[in-house]
């Protein structure tokens, strides 16, 4: 389980779980979601929810672990753009030692 502050005084957090981190990784929902100016704000945040909403809405099953995405971290009371873009580098960070380890375990030709 990971803590992320969500706003600027740090007098707001929220919890991500490994299996939020695996939803986002599983849809990509960080792919083309920050412009190249990199800053992220209210827009961003936003672009991010009605993605998430259209993947809701368009698909046949709805995804538990989505929902769970949803609930507890996208549509949080606290989530505002700073959360957001702690969000993005704590997924970015999970995301390269996850590589990292799957490249570990991947036996070589030689072996």
């Amino acid at each position: 389980m990971y803590k992320i502050q969500a706003n600027a005084s740090g007098t707001r957090s929220i919890e991500i779980s490994d299996e939020h981190l695996q939803t986002i990784s599983k849809y990509s929902l960080f792919d083309g979601l920050v412009d190249s100016n990199g800053f992220v704000d209210e827009p961003v945040l936003d672009k991010l929810k009605f993605n998430v909403r259209s993947l809701l809405e368009n698909t046949v099953e709805n995804d538990k672990a989505l929902l769970d995405l949803c609930l507890d971290v996208i549509y949080n009371n606290n989530m505002k753009a700073l959360g957001l873009q702690n969000l993005i580098a704590l997924y970015r960070e999970w995301a390269s030692s996850h590589v990292e380890e799957n490249a570990e375990a991947q036996p070589t030709d030689g072996e």
